[in-house]
C-alpha cells in the first residue's frame, strides 16, 4: 500500500521502492480494495523482499532512506544499512491482516492501515503541491 499510496501523492517526482522483509507473489485483496477507494492501483503490483532486491542488483546505498512499517522490516533494514550512511524510519503502521472477522471489519482495518500511511507520508513530505 505505501508505495502505491506514495506513487499516487509524488508521482515521479520521487523514486521509490518497496520491499518486506519476506516477498510475496500476490497483494492482499483487502489491500487493492481500500486503495482502489483512492484510485490507487494495486492490483499489478508485486512484492519484493530485501534479499530479492539484493540478488536482482539493487544498491540499497542508492537510496536516501527506508522507511519500515514493521519491527521485522526495521531490523532487517537496520542490519543492512549498518555499514551506511542510509536513514532507517520506523512508522508504527497498523497490521491489518488477521484482524476482524467479517469482510466488513477487515475492510476496515484496511482502511485504518492505509490511511495512517497516507497520513505519515504527507507528513513527512508533504503534499505535490507543497514541493513546488
Amino acid at each position: 500500500m505505501a508505495e502505491g499510496i506514495a506513487k499516487k501523492l509524488f508521482g515521479t517526482d520521487v523514486y521509490l521502492q518497496s520491499a518486506g522483509v519476506k516477498g510475496d507473489l500476490d497483494i492482499d485483496g483487502f489491500a487493492i480494495s481500500v486503495c482502489q477507494e483512492l484510485e490507487v492501483e494495486l492490483s499489478r503490483h508485486r512484492s519484493r523482499s530485501f534479499d530479492e532486491m539484493e540478488n536482482w542488483g539493487d544498491d540499497l546505498s542508492s537510496f536516501d532512506l527506508i522507511v519500515a512499517l514493521s519491527p521485522a522490516s526495521q531490523r532487517r533494514a537496520q542490519e543492512l544499512t549498518r555499514h551506511s550512511h542510509l536513514e532507517v524510519e520506523y512508522w508504527p503502521i497498523l497490521d491489518p491482516t488477521g484482524l476482524g472477522e467479517s469482510r466488513d471489519a477487515r475492510l476496515v482495518s484496511y482502511r485504518q492501515a492505509r490511511d495512517q500511511i497516507h497520513d505519515r507520508l504527507i507528513a513527512r513530505w508533504g503534499t505535490r503541491n507543497d514541493a513546488d
